[in-house]
């Protein structure tokens, strides 16, 4: 094999390598770290196949192949992920954003009204709370999250999107669910929520851990070995988050303020009775494009 092949070439090598490794989508993934490694876009491969390369980038290429052939996630090589139209800094201190998320987020758009005030609840690398606050006006928001390594990937993804928007209004605090509000609430100038030390929301939205204690060892490699497993273990149900953002969210609510879940397969039943119980009406579930039971929301009365 030649020492510098060129770009059509190299690509293919880098196809083998992964299809050897039993990675689903060798072709994709070899490509988009091909555009990544040259700074080049997907019409290179087709009309440009004989592109020379550099010694420099083969070998960076060659090196990114073989992390990506051990299962390492695309995402953790890139340092990137897109997530609603927008670009978000990943790596393994938080969960990748995924695509079923988007119907979370695109859920909540629908009731999102300017001037709202956000709570994101397990907020990981901020995608959501921020793709919020982007397509949004004079919304602020807050989100909370036990680690403080991933609230750093959340305000710097913030402050990456404030270089465009930068009327955007975001904090970030470390804490247990709504534990991490106590310090904002006793700034608070709401009256109501200053007297118990509460702060009050609109809409809170959370994508929890959901994933059964049991099934975490089953998952692909890229996500039980990669990905944080406090950010994927949602005890032996699923539910233990789900049980303790419903028994606090409607403390947390205005009037008429609504939450949203994120759930795992199998699991809308369980969490629209757990809201239903605590006070929420009109529960409804929303499927995601493979038709799975995605996206559980309510209204606090």
């Amino acid at each position: 094999m030649s020492e510098n092949p060129t770009y059509g070439v190299l690509y293919k090598e880098g196809v083998v390598r992964l299809k050897e490794a039993g990675i689903d989508e060798a072709e994709l993934d070899a490509r988009l770290l091909l555009e990544y490694v040259c700074g080049t876009d997907r019409n290179t491969l087709l009309a440009h196949g004989d592109r020379e390369v550099t010694v420099e980038e083969c070998e960076r290429y060659r090196d990114l192949i073989g992390r990506r052939a051990a299962h390492v996630p695309l995402q953790h090589l890139t340092d990137e992920q897109d997530f609603m139209g927008l670009t978000f800094l990943v790596n393994k201190d938080v969960l990748v954003p995924r695509q079923d998320t988007e119907i979370l987020v695109e859920e909540a758009m629908k009731h999102l009204h300017d001037g709202m005030r956000i709570l994101d609840l397990c907020t990981g690398s901020g995608c959501i709370l921020l793709s919020l606050l982007q397509y949004s006006n004079d919304c602020e928001g807050v989100g909370t999250d036990l680690s403080a390594r991933a609230l750093a990937v959340a305000k710097e993804n913030y402050e990456r999107l404030r270089n465009e928007r930068p009327d955007m209004k975001a904090q970030f605090l470390v804490g247990d669910l709504f534990e991490a509000l106590t310090s904002v609430a006793e700034n608070e100038t709401d009256e109501k929520a200053a007297a118990d030390g509460r702060e009050l929301f609109d809409m809170i939205v959370s994508n929890p851990p959901y994933i059964e204690t049991g099934v975490i060892s089953t998952l692909m490699p890229e996500v039980r070995e990669h990905e944080p497993l406090m950010a994927l273990d949602g005890g032996a149900d699923g539910l233990t988050f789900y049980r303790k953002i419903t028994a606090q969210a409607g403390a947390y609510l205005n009037g008429g303020g609504m939450l949203f879940f994120e759930i795992g397969c199998g699991q809308a039943g369980a969490v629209r009775k757990l809201m239903e119980e605590a006070g929420f009406c009109g529960v409804q579930v929303v499927k995601d494009f493979a038709g799975l039971d995605r996206v559980v929301y309510g209204v606090y009365r």
